[in-house]
Parts: structure tokens; sequence; C-alpha cells
């Protein structure tokens, strides 16, 4: 896997609360920067997460479909990797949930993203960065007005 870039950012509402809302993907074109459309492709089994999800994204500079597949580790982590994509060559990441004791998670983003056009890893990671700080404050607002 490539070099990755994260992000921690405290959320004010328990990790239970926080996953539900990573796990809701129809809802992310609502609170998701430049999400057109999130589709589950895989649903889990009963009671479980979606496994495989395909997304529209259209964030300047990029305008992609891909697909990705999930792996939940209960409340606490979920992780990803690409499955299918356009211009995407990689995008593997995770979100960490840590309990902060006082009703808060501390969410930690972290995002490897790989395109077919040659991008220097400066550019590369200041992309991710942004990404990152942008999907992690909607996160926030989204969570934090359902509470």
């Amino acid at each position: 896997m490539a070099e990755q870039t994260s992000s921690t950012i405290v959320i004010d509402a328990p990790p239970s609360v926080v996953m539900a809302v990573i796990a809701d993907f129809p809802a992310y074109p609502q609170w998701a920067t430049g999400m057109k459309s999130v589709e589950v492709v895989t649903p889990g089994a009963a009671g479980e997460r979606a496994r495989e999800v395909r997304f529209v994204l259209d964030v300047a500079p990029i305008k992609d479909e891909y697909t990705l597949a999930y792996e939940w580790h209960g409340d606490r982590e979920v992780t990803w990797t690409l499955a299918e994509g356009g211009i995407l060559r990689a995008l593997d990441g995770s979100y960490v949930l840590r309990d902060q004791g006082d009703g808060s998670t501390e969410v930690t983003y972290s995002l490897s993203l790989e395109v077919t056009i040659p991008l220097i890893g400066m550019l590369r990671r200041k992309g991710e960065k942004i990404l990152i700080d942008t999907a992690l404050k909607g996160l926030k607002k989204r969570v934090e007005a359902l509470g």
C-alpha cells in the first residue's frame, strides 16, 4: 500500500452513532462533498453492514465512478480498498473510532489514493489531505446535527 495521509477530529457523539452515519451510504450525497450518488452493491448478511458500495464522485479535478470493498470491525474501525475504478488505481482507507469516555468519539481517517494520471507525491498528499479534512468536517456536522 502507498503512503497514507491521515487526520483526526473529535465528534460529540458515541462511537455507535458515528459508525451508524458512516455505514449509512445512501445518505452520503446529503453531507459528503462531491458525492453525486452512492449505491450499496453487495449488502452484508442479515444485520451486517455493506460489503461493496459504488460511488459517483465529482470533486474537481477528480470525476470518477468507483466501487469500494469494506471490512467492518464493530463500532471501532472500518477499512476499505478499491474494488473497481476509472481514473482511480487505488483508494485504500479507514476510519478508526476511539471512545473518549465522555460521550464523544475521536475519529481518525486515513487515506491512500493513486490515480492513473501522473501526480507528484506532494500534490497527491495535498489532495488526500483535502479529501480527508472535508470528509471529517462533513461527518462531524452530520452526526452532531442528528444528536
